[in-house]
């Protein structure tokens, strides 16, 4: 039986009993199963505390699959410490704490995500997006955009729960995960991963809060966590309680909700810190705000706000038929992040061939256009091209030219003639259409 067939099975054994647990699903789990979770994950998956790299897990893939689901299965299996690291958050002295899993771990916690998906995905909402198959940031954006213009959306909650992956309650999330899973080789293999604990500077530190950012099966328990600290309230007790249009759209932690009245989106707001309360949440107090965004009319009240998300600013704006409109552009701290690290990449790289760094800039310009290419963003990706061409010119000028330093008469020359970087396009249109600044 394909991979496929099974997760249709488990589908429609969700569908079917979607008031009960599910006691029986590690038998779905076998020798193939594992190695298509190894197969499914990066070649260059960081190694864990073990450093052993996927290339090397591979090389007796068979015996250690086999090993792997007796161990997981009997009992037996250890779920090793997880390798804390720090990584620095792009503009920002701040640092991001990640846990690295082994690869053996890896594929274990993919086998078990994907006996889950086909579950949950029965559960979940149609507006939480992510880290969701078939979803995306996009499909997100396009949500917001299409509730706020056909819902007359007048008040904005910018939701920013403060350290969510850090503050997750282990014993609640066990409590919600047996609403309806109780297959106890899944439960127990979960509840290991809980208690595994972080290696870092020489010793393990254990909590009973938290989902390590870094875990393959982490994602998909921060969703059940919002889906019934976040999403079901709003769906069940919200929308039935009050008696006017309302949106919400959430991607992961981040989340947004609408409403006509500010009457409406205070009451839910001060319920919302109430109910997260109950799961052991927090909103944080600065970054949490309630916007005003009704549609801009001239010399009759306050000039609506703007909220940014998914990495972008949302506001009012003329459309190039002259109608006001929801517009997107780049957020200012998304783009000035996404500068540094160009800035920095070009820094490291100025003595790489200037082809080679040609043949790399055109990839990350273009990988720029694929997320920030939307309708409404023209100006911002032309103005990000324009920036990079401004900071390759100054590093290039740092290398050791045998003629006279680049000037930008002699910087375009070279941009026209063989290193012409890629025009800025609009990849995501709400006309279906790509538009490109030639």
């Amino acid at each position: 039986m394909s991979l496929y067939t099974k997760q249709q099975r488990i589908a429609e054994i969700a569908k079917r009993h979607q008031k009960e647990p599910i006691t029986l699903l590690h038998h779905y789990i076998d020798e193939e199963w594992l190695r298509t979770a190894y197969h499914s994950l990066r070649k260059d998956s960081a190694p864990g505390i073990d450093y052993q790299s996927w290339e090397d897990y591979g090389k007796n893939l068979e015996e250690n699959a086999k090993s792997l689901l007796d161990r997981a299965k009997s009992g037996r299996y250890q779920a090793p410490a997880v390798r804390g690291v720090e990584i620095p958050k792009p503009g920002s002295q701040e640092k991001r704490p990640l846990g690295i899993p082994t690869i053996e771990d890896k594929v274990l916690q993919k086998g078990v995500l994907m006996v889950l998906e086909p579950i949950y995905e029965t559960e979940f909402y149609p507006f939480s997006f992510g880290f969701r198959k078939g979803k995306s940031p996009h499909q997100a954006l396009e949500y917001l955009w299409q509730g706020i213009m056909g819902n007359n959306i007048q008040w904005i909650i910018d939701l920013d729960i403060r350290k969510f992956f850090d503050t997750v309650k282990h014993n609640i999330l066990r409590q919600l995960l047996c609403k309806r899973v109780r297959d106890g080789v899944v439960v127990r293999l979960i509840g290991k991963w809980l208690n595994a604990g972080v290696l870092k500077d020489g010793s393990i530190k254990h909590s009973d809060e938290g989902t390590p950012q870094g875990g393959i099966i982490s994602p998909l328990l921060s969703n059940i966590y919002l889906h019934e600290a976040l999403d079901k309230w709003y769906a069940e007790v919200v929308l039935k309680r009050i008696r006017e249009r309302s949106i919400m759209v959430r991607y992961a932690d981040d989340a947004v909700m609408g409403f006509e009245s500010r009457e409406i989106a205070e009451k839910v707001l001060q319920a919302l810190k109430k109910r997260f309360a109950m799961y052991g949440l927090e909103l944080h107090p600065q970054k949490t705000r309630l916007i005003y965004l009704g549609k801009p009319k001239p010399g009759l009240g306050a000039k609506p706000g703007s909220f940014d998300f998914l990495g972008f600013t949302h506001f009012w704006g003329k459309s190039a038929k002259g109608n006001w409109v929801i517009k997107r552009k780049t957020a200012s701290k998304k783009f000035r992040e996404k500068l540094i690290k160009m800035n920095e990449w070009c820094r490291k790289n100025r003595h790489m061939p200037v082809r080679e760094q040609h043949v790399k800039l055109t990839q990350k310009l273009k990988g720029h256009y694929g997320y920030y290419g939307i309708t409404g963003n023209m100006r911002g990706l032309q103005r990000y091209l324009n920036e990079v061409r401004r900071i390759w010119k100054k590093w290039l000028n740092r290398r050791s030219w045998r003629g006279s330093r680049l000037n930008w008469d002699r910087f375009q020359q070279m941009l026209d003639e063989y290193l012409k970087l890629p025009s800025a396009k609009v990849v995501h249109s709400i006309y279906k259409r790509s538009e490109t600044i030639i």
